[in-house]
């Protein structure tokens, strides 16, 4: 399985940007997508996730500015971020949790990343 993300670049502060991350190969099921980001010289930390049964869950540093949301019929994750500020500068990872087959245990997948950056 891989995911693949796209969407980021530039944006200055108070403007918007999107991104999405898609899976792709063999997946049965998919139990939880998310989104983290790790700016440099920090830890990777989770920015948010949508559960299996749809909830959405923010870190509190984003409540408000930024939305998860899926489509399952494409594997696909997407995180809209509004009200951009200088400290969500950071490289953006998604997350998935696949499972191949039923029955089988549910691995943790990893994108690539993708950078945002918030300046003027």
């Amino acid at each position: 399985v891989q995911l693949q993300a796209s969407g980021g670049g530039l944006a200055q502060p108070g403007g918007s940007l999107s991104l999405s991350c898609a899976a792709s190969g063999i997946i049965f099921s998919i139990n939880e997508m998310g989104w983290y980001r790790q700016a440099p010289g920090k830890q990777r930390d989770l920015v948010a996730m949508i559960t299996y049964g749809g909830t959405p869950k923010y870190a509190d540093s984003v409540k408000g500015r930024f939305t998860i949301s899926r489509d399952i019929t494409k594997n696909t994750v997407y995180l809209q971020m509004n009200s951009l500020k200088p400290e969500d500068t950071a490289v953006y990872y998604c997350n998935f949790g696949v499972s191949p087959a039923l029955g089988s245990r549910y691995d943790e997948v990893w994108g690539q990343g993708t950078l945002v950056t918030v300046s003027s």
